[in-house]
């Protein structure tokens, strides 16, 4: 690959990675982006940049990226197919490389009925697999769709998601084969709480070959309380929430919930680190970003290694 990612780095040489994720705010609100991105500082290897998640208006993920390399982050620009055209899609790889983004995620992206612009059309020119083929072409061909030269290719470190635990499992293996043959060089999964079904998956992508092409990171998200876990296991699609977790959140008092998560967190970090074939985790503090420090330093992964 031969990119400048510090990430691409810290997988190649073998450490156990970890990313975490900061959310755009809804609105021009710099000082709320960078309230968030310092707790994140020194601690993960890369902040991943949310694209209007749940289709919900916030700023520009580029710009966001931009902020925050500027505050010493290594920014993984995430890129949803939902709201651009293939000519939007490949200018905004071209403007991210320029103001020194090395990572992008490629999604299609939560469906626009999720949002606040719910009479919006979906652009959808694009797929995923398709944009994953894209900036792999930039980068190793040189060339935008079409085949035309360009100047100055962006070089990017490719990244997809991948979600382990939407029935058939069987083909969710195969979705993760097309995607390290479209060009993806990690994979970010969905949250995990079910461990025994994701190393089921794990195990199926180890025996087809598929983490010798790839680095896999484990998606990890906290739970704030019981009612987080409900809804997430009820109202959330793809998500599989063990109800023997929901009752341990729900064991405890309301006021040592929060605690209770961390626990289960680190738990469950440490559990899939055990996995053949993980490469890292990705941290996804929703709006508790301040606690990624607390849990990486309990997890043992506080001491990230030198770029």
């Amino acid at each position: 690959m031969n990119t400048e990612s510090r990430l691409e780095k810290v997988l190649t040489s073998g450490n156990f990675a970890v990313t975490a994720e900061c959310g755009p705010p809804k609105g021009s609100d710099v000082a709320a982006l960078q309230e968030k991105g310092k707790h994140l500082l020194n601690c993960v290897d890369a902040v991943n940049v949310t694209d209007n998640q749940t289709a919900i208006v916030r700023m520009s993920s580029v710009a966001a990226s931009a902020i925050l390399k500027n505050m010493g982050h290594e920014p993984v620009l995430q890129m949803v197919t939902r709201d651009r055209n293939r000519i939007a899609l490949q200018s905004d790889l071209f403007g991210a490389y320029a103001l020194g983004v090395r990572n992008v995620l490629c999604l299609t992206g939560d469906h626009h009925s999720f949002g606040n612009q719910k009479e919006t059309v979906g652009v959808f020119d694009l797929d995923s697999i398709q944009l994953l083929r894209t900036v792999r072409d930039m980068r190793e061909q040189g060339t935008i769709i079409g085949g035309e030269a360009i100047q100055v290719p962006p070089k990017m470190f490719i990244g997809a998601a991948e979600n382990p635990f939407a029935d058939p499992i069987s083909w969710r293996v195969v979705r993760l084969a097309k995607k390290a043959a479209a060009g993806a060089d990690f994979i970010q999964t969905q949250c995990i709480f079910n461990v025994d079904r994701f190393a089921e998956f794990m195990k199926q992508a180890h025996d087809r070959g598929i983490t010798e092409k790839l680095y896999v990171l484990a998606g990890i998200t906290p739970l704030k309380t019981v009612g987080m876990a409900r809804y997430m296991a009820n109202k959330v699609a793809g998500m599989e929430i063990p109800e023997e977790l929901i009752s341990r959140m729900a064991g405890v008092p309301k006021e040592k919930q929060a605690e209770e998560g961390i626990k289960i967190t680190v738990e469950t970090i440490q559990r899939v680190r055990e996995i053949p074939g993980v490469a890292g985790i990705h941290l996804m503090a929703i709006e508790w970003e301040h606690k990624v420090p607390e849990i990486l330093k309990a997890a043992g992964l506080d001491k990230r290694p030198a770029a």
